[in-house]
């Protein structure tokens, strides 16, 4: 598929409302707006045929991918009405394939991230039964070169000391403390902005396979290896 896509107008509308992050200066500028949407929204939907390629997404269009503009304040100290950059996911399709995709495009701070942002108690703690007794495999996907190169190390929230039912003695416990299980990869302005973005954006996220694969598979196998996917 032909790129049909132009950053260059979203960066530009982020790099001004990062200034003007005030209802009136929006409103007056509603329609560049919509313009800079419609092209994350070109670009998320040429990505999505990429994503496919390699592996099976649940989210159906580029348009559905995005995240909303519009900062909910309720609880935020920041009170800004907008955010000052345009993001968007994407669901991996089947019980069988776990975690998700996200982009973020904001100057100076663009990035890909992938895994488990918010699991729910029942799949933390599966997966931190799984990395007590057997972290090997991950461990190895971790620390391999090219994984490293691209993404770091795992991020995420953790808990200050041990989970409860964990032994802060555990070899294993600096995995186990974590509540989240992110990956990230950041890109220049120079990148974002180039026309082949999308492609870049997906061999990243293609990289993320092995990671999200195994973390895929302990949470629909029992600590035996048996299928847990049937009886939810």
């Amino acid at each position: 598929m032909t790129p049909n896509y132009n950053l260059v107008l979203p960066f530009d509308f982020l790099k001004k409302i990062s200034k003007n992050n005030n209802k009136e200066w929006f409103t007056k500028n509603k329609l560049v707006y919509q313009s800079a949407h419609a092209e994350l929204v070109s670009f998320a939907d040429i990505l999505l045929v990429e994503m496919n390629k390699h592996d099976s997404i649940e989210t159906p269009s580029g348009k559905k991918s995005l995240y909303r503009i519009y900062n909910d304040v309720r609880f935020s100290k920041d009170k800004s009405p907008y955010k000052n950059n345009i993001g968007g996911g994407f669901r991996r399709a089947t019980k069988q394939r776990r975690g998700g995709y996200y982009f973020h495009i904001e100057p100076g701070n663009s990035f890909v991230g992938g895994g488990f942002f918010s699991p729910n108690a029942e799949d933390l703690l599966h997966i931190r039964n799984h990395l007590s007794a057997d972290p090997k495999t991950l461990k190895k996907i971790l620390n391999e070169a090219s994984f490293k190169k691209t993404f770091g190390s795992l991020l995420g929230d953790k808990v200050k000391t041990a989970p409860r039912g964990f032994d802060v003695d555990d070899e294993n416990i600096d995995l186990i403390r974590h509540k989240q299980f992110i990956i990230k990869h950041y890109f220049t302005n120079e990148e974002v902005l180039s026309k082949n973005f999308h492609i870049l954006v997906s061999n990243t996220f293609k990289k993320m396979r092995p990671y999200l694969d195994y973390m895929s598979e302990i949470l629909t196998t029992d600590l035996n290896g048996e299928s847990v996917v049937s009886r939810q």
